[in-house]
């Protein structure tokens, strides 16, 4: 029967998500509704819904944004074709992309001024790859057997590798090891693509590991971030669930441990945290919540130039 819930540090937003959904928020505040978002703001429906209550309409393409409105890119990044597109229309756009994501858009472009053949780590298909892509000419790799499949020279000169940002650490060292391997001679740009706040994250749940006999992680299905937290948690040996809807929890879950821990992905609000464990506490009302502090966060991001 289930005694004692630790609940780690860091978990939830980080900087780039607090930016996004501000962005959103001070652009209503500014402007008035409606104001167009281009994809969901960050991977998580309950933010959404929030800001949609607020006054902020959705679209999957611009072709759904009247001509002249206000449109603003979400945190994954959006590929060059997409502003021109804006720019055509009349739209005044606003950027919310990540600023560690537009940093891999600024890599993207130097190699590619530098003739280098860019290999981007990541999953096909991401918006974040999606807009990555669209800055140079580049060649996706999802795994080693990607790696294998690669067909530039060995004694090709310029070669580098960039990484999606909200990747597995491990499963990236797998990738880059296999790379290195095939072409010693690639290089990685300056500073780590991966964001502080997936490798904190991640870390956090290495941490949280040794106490606990399961991990939750409270995440969207579709949050690349939260579902590394999950493969996280597996490799260190416990089991672990991806939390994407408390309905969909079945109170015997819990019945095999004595301690689980909980995490939440970088587009979750703490509200949602609060209310699985309060749909835990309904199974029994006296366990035990300890608070793990891992690592400590104070990464701020200014909001983009039209909202100052």
């Amino acid at each position: 029967m289930l005694e004692k819930i630790y609940l780690v540090k860091p978990r939830g937003f980080c900087a780039g998500v607090n930016r996004a959904i501000q962005t959103v928020e001070k652009a209503i505040a500014k402007f008035g509704s409606p104001i167009y978002v281009r994809h969901q703001i960050v991977h998580n429906n309950y933010v959404v819904k929030d800001l949609e209550k607020k006054g902020a309409i959705f679209v999957d393409s611009l072709d759904a944004v009247p001509n002249g409105s206000i449109i603003i890119f979400s945190a994954h990044g959006i590929p060059p074709t997409v502003i021109e597109e804006a720019k055509s229309r009349n739209l005044t756009t606003i950027d919310a992309t990540c600023p560690l994501v537009t940093k891999v858009h600024m890599e993207a472009v130097y190699f590619g001024k530098k003739d280098y053949q860019i290999v981007l780590i990541g999953h096909k298909g991401h918006q974040e790859v999606v807009g990555t892509m669209g800055y140079a000419n580049m060649t996706l790799v999802e795994n080693i057997v990607d790696v294998s499949k690669l067909s530039f020279p060995e004694n090709i000169e310029k070669i580098v590798y960039l990484t999606q940002t909200t990747l597995s650490l491990d499963d990236t060292v797998d990738v880059i090891e296999a790379l290195k391997k095939k072409y010693p001679q690639i290089i990685s740009a300056p500073k780590e693509d991966i964001c502080y706040a997936s490798q904190n994250r991640q870390a956090a749940v290495k941490d949280l590991s040794q106490y606990v006999e399961c991990i939750l992680v409270v995440g969207a299905s579709n949050s690349s971030n939260s579902n590394r937290l999950v493969e996280t948690a597996k490799k260190k040996g416990v089991d672990a669930f991806l939390i994407h809807n408390l309905s969909k929890i079945e109170s015997n879950w819990f019945l095999p441990y004595k301690t689980i821990g909980i995490t939440s992905g970088a587009s979750v609000p703490d509200i949602l945290v609060d209310k699985l464990i309060k749909h835990i506490q309904k199974t029994k009302s006296n366990i035990v919540i300890e608070n793990l502090n891992v690592i400590k966060e104070d990464v701020f991001f200014q909001l983009p130039k039209e909202l100052n």
